[in-house]
């Protein structure tokens, strides 16, 4: 059938063999819950491989070893490796849309309710806590005590990927509740990492980076809506955390957690704006060309609907697939390569930090998650999630045992020794596989009963 020329057709919806074969399905399988994990995973195996092959296997350390040096008189000066770039300063754009999921639960979703959030914060903490004394446990008074934070964190896109594969077997309840867990274990990391794991601090540096945050507050309040404004003051806060010695993508959360959460016209002022521009713009106008009035019409039209949306949507909407597809699959290909030829793999399997980091991913999540939860049922602290039972709450805390992404990050903050680092990755890589397996495994065979 002949395409109506009549209606517009965008290339991505066209006929055409790029779109059908490879532009089309490439977008359904970015929808996809479980999309993000396996690229993720995709980008890990590949970085593992690049750094081992037999002949170009150099090329990796050396490609991301890389040092670029960028300056702008004598006020900016930045010496970075590839790497650094992608943690420094990649990095942020992740972190930024974790700012904008956290204040989103806090301010729109389960977290918003003390009681509803109560629960799967305390469990959080348990997931923490428990995994952090079980590293420390192998590793005290050790160089490598430093890596305690490893652990404790929680990778929310292999998580949820797994939750999704199960499907049904999986109440929604259920789902929700490692959804608002993971993003209490996030809270916990990003403290984590500005408390311990900061470097020398600058205190002018510093106070700028939180006097620009103050103006993007002020700013927010008095209802600026310029979006070129934020972009150039949020750069400008990222190089001031930067050179205080924070971690500059704490400044990514900080921008994410000064998003506006409301748009900046309700339902009912939407409806009444765009009517009032449909009546101006269907009254008479010769003077005014048919296609000049159709696309005036439109822009003002376009302008109500952009303001009726809040700018935190927006955002994450616009960003998430960023983050989910690019940014995480590239920190993966930078950080996730272990030259196993340089190190003696039986003896990282069995060293007290992968140890202490698959241990306390595995056991210390199941054990702290499952028994913050039940001192928390127990004490009336929370409320156990309807048509959820202990085999679920079991599972997911296994599944949170998962803690690749953000695990990766902290490893590369905590130790200098190369040799502490790639143990450390060991030890995230088998704990991770083993919580994931563990986790599936349990939510596929758990009977269905309620909580006991």
């Amino acid at each position: 059938m002949a395409e109506d020329p009549r209606t517009p057709s965008t290339w991505v919806e066209s006929d055409r063999v790029i779109p059908t074969r490879f532009a089309r399905p490439l977008r359904r399988f970015t929808q996809l819950e479980a999309a993000s994990g396996v690229v993720l995973l995709a980008a890990a195996l590949a970085a593992i491989l690049w750094a081992n092959l037999p002949v170009f296997g150099d090329s990796y350390t050396e490609f991301w070893e890389t040092h670029l040096d960028i300056s702008l008189g004598s006020f900016l000066h930045l010496e970075e490796t590839l790497k650094e770039i992608v943690n420094d300063g990649l990095m942020v754009i992740f972190f930024f849309v974790v700012g904008l999921e956290i204040k989103r639960e806090l301010r729109l979703g389960d977290l918003r309710d003390p009681r509803a959030a109560a629960l799967p914060a305390i469990a959080a903490l348990g997931g923490m806590i428990v995994p952090a004394l079980i590293y420390v446990s192998f590793n005290a008074g050790t160089d490598a005590s430093g890596g305690w934070g490893i652990p404790m964190a929680t990778d929310i896109a292999f998580a949820v990927g797994i939750v999704a594969l199960l499907g049904s077997r999986v109440p929604a309840t259920a789902k929700l509740f490692l959804l608002a867990l993971a993003i209490a274990d996030d809270i916990g990391a990003i403290a984590v990492i500005a408390l311990f794991y900061t470097d020398d601090l600058s205190l002018p540096w510093l106070v700028t980076g939180l006097l620009l945050l103050t103006v993007i507050w002020g700013a927010k309040r008095n209802h600026v809506r310029n979006q070129g404004f934020y972009w150039i003051v949020g750069i400008m806060v990222w190089f001031a955390i930067f050179e205080s010695g924070v971690h500059a993508t704490l400044a990514g959360v900080a921008l994410g957690l000064l998003t506006p959460s409301g748009a900046y016209y309700t339902g009912r002022e939407y409806d009444r704006k765009a009517r009032e521009t449909l009546d101006l713009y269907s009254a008479d106008d010769s003077t005014t060309p048919a296609r000049e009035h159709v696309e005036h019409e439109a822009l003002q039209l376009a302008t109500v609907a952009r303001e009726s949306v809040s700018p935190l949507t927006r955002l994450e909407e616009a960003l998430h697939p960023w983050s989910s597809f690019l940014v995480i699959p590239i920190f993966a290909l930078a950080n996730a390569g272990v030259v196993f030829s340089e190190i003696s793999v039986g003896d990282a399997l069995t060293s007290s930090v992968a140890l202490g980091v698959s241990i306390g991913l595995v056991a210390g999540k199941v054990f702290g998650i499952t028994l913050f939860t039940w001192f928390a049922i127990r004490l009336g602290l929370g409320v156990f999630p309807r048509g959820t039972g202990w085999a679920d709450i079991v599972g997911l805390a296994a599944l949170a045992g998962v803690g690749f992404t953000v695990s990766l990050f902290i490893t590369e903050l905590a130790f200098e020794d190369p040799l502490f680092t790639d143990q450390a990755k060991i030890g995230i890589f088998i704990g991770s596989f083993l919580a994931g397996v563990i986790g599936y495994t349990l939510l596929r065979l758990k009977p269905h009963r309620g909580p006991g």
